[in-house]
């Protein structure tokens, strides 16, 4: 609000501020998302809000979404930041949805990653939410993984993990990325809770799979890697627990949303 409006809106200046309202549309299909944050932004604004879609519910183009009512001014101010924030959300929430459309008959969990805007990771984490992803880690302070340019670093990977389990939290988890068959089988041997098949094919991924559910059946098996709408079934279909994709952020998008006054 404070970027958009700056020192003052112009059209308040020359106008008189009357009662009020305006409903918003559908212009294209989608997933509702950002009534979290709508309905924050409303009660500040003292904008009265009915929701005719709920929060992660599916809308069609020609649907009504919301009406809205307070004072000309307030409404006329606030337009574009609630369509802003609907349309950011709802966007990541209805690609999302279509991740896990393809891989629900798998019981494989889609994951997002940090690959998300400065200052919007809870946003653009929570809008994955919505669409039925699960939240990959937050951030540094969450999990500890181990990438390869992590791996570069560290000589020896077994006295690592034994430093490691006594200095991190003894809830947080330890992450550790392999590229290849015998990286994923070395992360195992090692004990690492999760192991992330980092650019593998469904082939190359099957036989982790087999190895980790014959040795280590407890241990979780994620697949990443510049995987798309179009192979994103083929990856499930190996029995990975969960698959993580940054493509659900930034690959979504803009739907079409518009704000009308009766």
């Amino acid at each position: 609000m404070a970027e958009d409006v700056g020192r003052g809106d112009l059209y308040a200046r020359v106008s008189e501020a009357v009662e009020a309202s305006a409903k918003i549309y559908a212009k294209s299909d989608g997933v509702l998302a950002g009534v979290l944050y709508v309905d924050a932004l409303a009660k500040m604004e003292s904008i009265y809000v009915k929701w005719f879609v709920k929060e992660g519910e599916r809308f069609a183009k020609g649907d009504v979404i919301a009406h809205f009512s307070g004072d000309s001014h307030t409404l006329l101010r606030c337009e574009r930041t609630i369509l802003n924030m609907m349309l950011h959300a709802s966007s990541i929430a209805t690609l999302t949805r279509r991740y896990v459309d393809l891989i629900e008959p798998y019981g494989t969990k889609l994951l997002d990653t940090r690959k998300t805007r400065p200052m919007l990771r809870n946003f653009e984490k929570y809008a994955t939410r919505i669409g039925g992803a699960v939240n990959h880690r937050m951030g540094l302070d969450d999990c500890l993984m181990l990438k390869d340019t992590h791996l570069r670093t560290i000589k020896d990977l077994d006295v690592f993990m034994a430093d490691a389990r006594k200095r991190i939290p003894y809830t947080a988890k330890i992450e550790i990325e392999a590229e290849t068959f015998e990286m994923a089988k070395k992360a195992m041997d090692v004990r690492a809770d999760i192991v992330m098949c980092d650019n593998m094919t469904p082939v190359q991924l099957r036989e982790v799979v087999v190895y980790k559910n014959t040795n280590y059946p407890y241990i979780k098996l994620e697949a990443s890697g510049n995987i798309s709408l179009e192979t994103i079934e083929s990856y499930a279909a190996t029995g990975v627990d969960a698959i993580s994709t940054g493509s659900l952020i930034h690959q979504a998008n803009w739907i079409d949303l518009s704000m009308k006054m009766d």
